[in-house]
């Protein structure tokens, strides 16, 4: 594989720490915002994680837009659309996204509008469309695992056909990710584990892909290492700061990876999988990820044993012998994956989850050998394929 050429970007100011919210205000006040807009959803509001902020903003020069808080699971064109209104009316100057998944892409996709002006967000849709810097957006995550809060993409469901509209763009990049440990020391086991495994499985693909480089290579690894050794004493520990806080920046590390990598074939089937089942998307990751690493084994035998370093430590990883080094990381992760599922539920296999219906594998495998995170992947799938790994996994 050729070198001679990559770019990595990650124009991110993270800022970190078990006292990470008191920095907020010096952020917002570095990028002229006087009237921020929060934007969480309900269970985040519920789990008292915006009082904490709140209270972080009480200082002179600052006074809030509002909160808007019915960010819902699957976020669609309408709601980035009440929130934009919502944002102009109340004379909101930028943006903090607090919470998951759904959470940071709204406010991304909110951004584009009280950005560009106007109300079509699907004239921004793909790649390319934005062409300046956007208003200024702060990113606090309330899990460990979507890396979205240092990536350049967003994904918005269109209320009109239902299907789910990629936004891509370096100026969709948040300005400032705060890493406050607080934000996600109330996540329950069973969503703690499901998001670190989309976290794992962020990292894994980025070190596989062929669009993969050394340093998106150092920040991937840095993430598995970091999340082989605190997600299992975080679920024994749920209340520890310093925990939580370092599987918080494997996560981050891990979307630093593969926003600059990109993802592959256990992407385009959990995307199709999700879509389809409802099943959430770390869930998704969690499944998958075994069954892709086996069918990727003939062009990925190498770099798959050089995972087993940072997943099972140097000790272990010294004594395995080179050719069994591959099959070692699978065996690994499935212990893994079957230890989570020990402690939090979390499905090893499609029937597992209770929310896929064997008639379904055949839709899923015809959307998922269509979608764009294929193209990353080393060895390429057909529906065929697909269908059979698919079936493995049931």
């Amino acid at each position: 594989m050729s070198r001679s050429y990559y770019e990595f970007f990650n124009p991110v100011k993270i800022v970190s720490g078990n006292e990470a919210l008191e920095h907020i205000p010096y952020e917002l006040a570095s990028l002229g915002v006087k009237k921020p807009l929060i934007i969480t959803d309900g269970g985040v509001l519920n789990a008292g994680l915006i009082e904490p902020v709140k209270r972080a903003l009480v200082v002179d020069g600052v006074s809030m837009a509002g909160v808007y808080s019915d960010v819902p699971p699957d976020s669609s064109t309408s709601v980035v659309s009440a929130i934009t209104r919502f944002y102009r009316e109340h004379g909101a100057d930028g943006i903090i996204a607090i919470g998951g998944g759904s959470v940071i892409d709204t406010s991304k996709a909110v951004n584009i509008l009280v950005s560009e002006g106007g109300d079509d967000l699907l004239a921004y849709s793909g790649s390319g469309a934005l062409t300046k810097r956007l208003k200024p957006l702060f990113i606090l995550p309330t899990t460990a695992g979507t890396g979205s809060e240092v990536t350049k993409v967003a994904v918005i469901r269109d209320d009109a056909t239902g299907r789910k509209v990629p936004f891509s763009s370096s100026f969709l990049m948040p300005d400032v990710a705060v890493l406050d440990p607080r934000m996600t020391l109330t996540l329950p086991p069973h969503i703690t584990a499901a998001t670190a495994m989309d976290a794992m499985t962020h990292a894994i693909e980025a070190f596989l892909g062929t669009a993969k480089n050394p340093i998106s290579d150092a920040y991937a690894v840095a993430a598995i290492k970091g999340i082989r050794e605190n997600l299992l004493r975080v679920l024994a520990t749920p209340d520890s700061q310093d925990l939580r806080l370092r599987l918080a920046e494997s996560a981050t590390m891990a979307g630093i990876a593969f926003s600059n990598s990109m993802v592959g074939l256990v992407h385009a089937i959990g995307h199709s999988l999700g879509a389809i089942t409802h099943l959430p998307h770390g869930v998704c990751m969690s499944l998958m990820l075994p069954y892709v690493l086996e069918y990727n084994l003939p062009r990925c035998e190498q770099a798959i044993g050089e995972l087993l370093l940072p997943l099972a430590g140097a000790d272990f990883y010294s004594k395995v012998p080179e050719e069994r080094r591959a099959a070692e990381t699978i065996i690994y992760i499935r212990a893994m994956r079957d230890e989570l599922f020990e402690q939090t539920g979390l499905p090893r296999t499609l029937s597992e989850s209770g929310k896929v219906h064997e008639s379904q594998l055949e839709d899923i495998a015809r959307m998922s050998i269509d979608d764009g995170a294929l193209l990353y992947n080393r060895v390429d799938a057909s529906y065929e394929q697909v269908l059979g790994l698919l079936k493995s996994a049931w």
